[in-house]
């Protein structure tokens, strides 16, 4: 079997020697081989402390959170609050719930037969770009490709526009510069400084979110008024009124929102594809498997909403790929008070780290963990599959509420693709994985595209 590109597991003091030497605060890099093996333990030494939940019950319990004293921790908030305000991705109590009131009706708009117009016509728009790459020989990068099509993707459904491609590589390259300098760990801030503690943002990271932001208000500014005369997720969150006091979001709210929207609606999916096509560029037979289903199921003919329920082997690609790269690597919390878990004692201030990269890889839940294996998730071995241990996209009541958008879109985009297209990746015994804001190649993907069956 397949084991694609991971950290190798080392104990803590070689762990943290090796991210010195790589100079890139790497978290999964940091990772000790213990913490694949542990249901909750200590990690190393630190003056917050950092406890690693794997257990799934454990896991449910602190992600439902029923008392309050797991709040999102105030790295992640800090690291977000440039791009993303205190949207409901980063807000807790009150303010959560005030959000979530006013946003649960507009996600009603988000239904999946609607949204696949949005995502088919994505699609066709990229299919005529990449015959173009494909006739000319030009290397592709394969995380701007994937970045660029869920971008356009999630910009239709939300705003009923496509997205420019000058636009969309000015979000990629800024979004870029955004994970590569505000979602590292710095050691300083995660060892030595205490809980709360405030760290500035670097020039270049205010500056790549004033960019992105500023395109989101571009998008924004064309559903001003009732006479924008669009139905669609930005004009339904536009609309919304709080249902106790009648109060609408004012625009930085409104920026906020939507830039969850955007911009977790298309990374998350465009992280998963480009691991997923790198490894099927290295993995002919599954390739060769995925393209028998879509020609057995689909034909020469479009690929529609009613196909992708029928794929079931492109679906299992997607959530193998999911397994082992989980878009979000890792659901960071913070204990608001003293507590217990699985019987240990948690100080106040304390990061509680759930991390979907190590239950998901974890050596008691999973057989050859590190293994790229998509039948595990085919309707005859889904009984396998540990209750709880496969959360790519949360549980509890933050748990994603595009899941089921991203996964339609997911076997569509592979669907097609795969279908028509051979990626074959350069270098890739040089791909290492990192954790920024989402699983990523440490550097971007070279690839050369051909047209299926061409020399």
């Amino acid at each position: 079997m397949y084991c694609p590109p991971r950290p190798r597991p080392l104990p803590a003091v070689a762990a943290l020697v090796r991210v010195v030497l790589q100079g890139d605060g790497d978290l999964l890099s940091l990772l000790p081989a213990k913490a694949y093996r542990v249901e909750t333990g200590w990690l190393g030494w630190s003056r917050r402390s950092i406890l690693v939940v794997n257990a799934p019950e454990l896991v449910r319990e602190i992600l439902q959170d029923p008392h309050g004293i797991f709040p999102k921790s105030d790295l992640m908030v800090d690291a977000l609050e440039p791009l993303v305000g205190n949207s409901m991705f980063v807000s807790s109590g009150e303010a959560w719930k005030r959000q979530r009131r006013m946003i649960d009706p507009a996600f009603s708009q988000l239904r999946l037969g609607r949204a696949f117009q949005a995502m088919t016509a994505a699609v066709d728009d990229y299919e005529a770009h990449l015959d173009a790459v494909s006739a000319s020989g030009e290397p592709l990068s394969l995380d701007l490709a994937m970045s660029s099509l869920t971008a356009d993707v999630i910009c239709r459904a939300v705003f009923s526009t496509g997205l420019q491609s000058q636009t969309a590589r000015d979000v990629f390259e800024a979004f870029t510069v955004f994970e590569k300098s505000v979602a590292q760990v710095r050691l300083k801030t995660l060892i030595i400084d205490p809980a709360w503690t405030k760290a500035p943002q670097e020039p270049a990271v205010l500056e790549a979110c004033r960019r992105i932001r500023a395109h989101l208000g571009e998008l924004l500014d064309t559903h001003a008024g009732p006479e924008s005369g669009y139905d669609d997720i930005a004009s339904a969150i536009v609309a919304a009124r709080d249902p106790e006091t009648g109060a609408g979001f004012d625009r930085k709210e409104l920026l906020d929102q939507l830039g969850v929207m955007f911009l977790a609606g298309h990374e998350t999916t465009a992280s998963a594809l480009t691991w997923a096509f790198l490894m099927l560029s290295l993995q002919p037979a599954v390739l060769a498997r995925i393209r028998a289903e879509v020609d057995a199921v689909v034909g020469d003919g479009p690929v529609t909403f009613e196909h992708t329920k029928r794929l079931p082997f492109v679906r299992a690609v997607f959530r193998e790929t999911a397994r082992l790269y989980p878009p979000i690597t890792f659901i960071p919390r913070v204990a608001e008070r003293d507590t217990t878990i699985g019987g240990r004692r948690v100080k106040r201030g304390a990061m509680i780290m759930i991390a979907p990269w190590t239950i998901q890889r974890h050596e008691k839940y999973w057989k050859r963990p590190d293994e790229f294996d998509p039948d595990r998730f085919m309707p005859e071995r889904e009984g396998e599959v540990v209750p709880g241990t496969y959360l790519p996209f949360g549980i509890g009541p933050r748990v994603c509420v595009g899941a089921s958008f991203a996964q339609t879109e997911a076997a569509l985009i592979l669907a097609r693709l795969a279908r028509r297209y051979d990626f074959e990746a350069r270098e890739p015994e040089r791909v290492r994985p990192v954790a920024r804001l989402t699983t990523r190649p440490a550097e971007q993907v070279w690839c050369r595209v051909r047209r299926r069956g061409a020399a």
